[in-house]
């Protein structure tokens, strides 16, 4: 393996190749000169160089905070410098946030801790682990790719986050998990490190959230009573008199508020596309009245105050109106808890979908272990709305790489073109984005699919090699379609219900 320094030199001959010899305030004049590729080239290239000396620079980091920690009083490394504490330091040293000072200095430490932790016994040779022996941290897999330049340390931050600490079997905060759950917890790491170059770092820690979810429903639904006991809303009065309001939302109201406002604002989001003309008409009017997004937000709200249940949902939201849409995985043979907001990727327990359900409806899809609707319906010019709700469940929003966009903010594409034979059906079809679906037809992409396996995206550009499109890692979970993690944190079956 090529050390550090080999690897940030390559990247500054790739950089003096492109630019030649030029300090760094020559270096903005000899970019605005490069071809697109070329400008591409020097982001990659910069920020290669940057992953490698970041990595570096994260671990004396850890070694300063455990130099610097309050037993050591002012003999410590940050103290004797005249601060008070490593992130301090740091701050001083580096220039950032103290926010970005702190999480490199607790990856650091845990760099640190992982590399004086002692590995447990190999469990396949036949020896029995020592008791005495601490287990591998479940998080050390995170340390590993960040030091390896595979993932950043945003990245590294939003998956440990959203994971938390894997529960324990004990009643004492201190009790450490089993053997069992921790290594649940270390391939759930694994796999959205895996995953986190196809995702944004927002995504990433909502994908991770879920799965803790789905590993954890006790956990969930604890820490949905605690959030829904915290939820508020509050008034006051400013120095000027002008009345404020701040609210703390409870996942289903936030989710049904995310809807109301998606609903009626979508054409100003880049939602889906209308088709009817008295739809993009009042589209295309929402797109040109002055008011800014959030006064339009603001007018809504009280709209939907003013009107109450009795509203016409045409004359407030449109042609769509609002809704939440909860999903349930069949759990008769895990006896799972845990449910999930299509749009929000939010897990909620079993029992407020229960409750969903009173002032709903339920519709049953079908799927198979890797998410693929069966037996909802062909051959239409139009995906159907039973159509779009299985795709929506099997994709869980926008199939491009890097997209966050949740299902109701987009189209369904045909892979395969309906005035050529293509048939509509569920599994040739993918959820698109309107920003995606257009920049597809505009500029020559196209998808493929073999069977019922991965998408597959064809960039116009022959040299540039094709995109396997893979399924959200947390639908995955919900599906069934891993192994891992062990049995007794399994939470899949084939039935889902929405």
């Amino acid at each position: 393996m090529a050390s550090f320094v080999a690897k940030v030199d390559h990247q500054l001959d790739v950089l003096t190749a492109m630019l030649g010899e030029v300090s760094v305030t020559e270096a903005g004049t000899a970019v605005t000169r490069l071809q697109d590729d070329e400008v591409v080239a020097v982001i990659a290239s910069t920020s290669a160089a940057i992953r490698e000396l970041e990595a570096l620079r994260v671990v004396a980091t850890g070694v300063v905070a455990e130099r610097s920690t309050r037993d050591a009083g002012h003999g410590g490394l940050a103290q004797k410098r005249g601060h008070r504490s490593a992130v301090g330091l740091i701050q001083d040293l580096t220039g950032v946030s103290r926010t970005q000072a702190g999480k490199a200095a607790r990856l650091g430490q845990a760099l640190v801790d992982t590399v004086q932790t002692a590995p447990p016994g190999d469990p396949d040779d036949g020896s029995q682990p020592d008791p005495t022996t601490p287990l591998r941290a479940w998080h050390a897999c995170l340390g590993e790719a960040f030091t390896a330049g595979r993932i950043t340390l945003d990245q590294q931050t939003a998956i440990r986050r959203g994971l938390g600490e894997p529960p324990s079997d004990g009643d004492s905060a201190s009790e450490q998990p089993d053997a069992e759950t921790t290594a649940a917890w270390t391939t759930a790491a694994e796999q959205l490190i895996d995953e986190a170059s196809r995702r944004t770092v927002e995504d990433l820690g909502s994908a991770a959230r879920c799965i803790r979810d789905q590993l954890d429903p006790e956990g969930a639904r604890r820490r949905f009573e605690e959030q829904y006991e915290a939820r508020s809303f509050r008034m006051w009065r400013d120095a000027d008199g002008v009345t404020c309001a701040k609210i703390r939302f409870e996942p289903g109201g936030a989710a049904w508020v995310t809807s109301v406002l998606d609903a009626a604002l979508r054409p100003r989001r880049g939602g889906p596309r209308f088709v009817d003309p008295d739809e993009k008409a009042a589209a295309d009017a929402l797109v040109a009245d002055p008011r800014t997004n959030d006064q339009l937000a603001y007018d809504l709200l009280l709209d939907v105050l003013h009107t109450g249940s009795l509203a016409d949902a045409a004359s407030v939201f449109g042609a769509r109106q609002a809704g939440v849409r909860v999903v349930v995985t069949d759990t008769s043979r895990t006896g799972s808890g845990v449910a999930v907001i299509e749009d929000t990727n939010t897990t909620v327990p079993a029992a407020f979908a229960a409750q969903h359900v009173c002032d709903t409806g339920t519709t049953t899809i079908t799927i198979d272990p890797n998410g693929n609707p069966l037996n909802l319906g062909r051959d239409t010019r139009l995906f159907t709305a039973k159509q779009r709700l299985a795709l929506a469940q099997r994709d869980g929003g926008c199939g491009w790489t890097g997209c966050d966009r949740p299902p109701s903010s987009c189209e369904a594409h045909h892979i395969d073109l309906h005035s050529e034979g293509g048939r509509t059906d569920v599994d040739r079809g993918i959820l698109l984005c309107r920003f995606h679906h257009m920049n597809l037809h505009h500029h020559g992409w196209w998808i493929t699919r073999d069977g019922t396996g991965p998408f597959v995206l064809h960039s116009p550009d022959p040299d540039v090699e094709h995109i396997v499109l893979h399924q959200r890692l947390e639908r995955r979970y919900a599906f069934g379609d891993l192994q891992p993690p062990p049995t007794r944190f399994r939470t899949a079956t084939p039935e889902a219900a929405a």
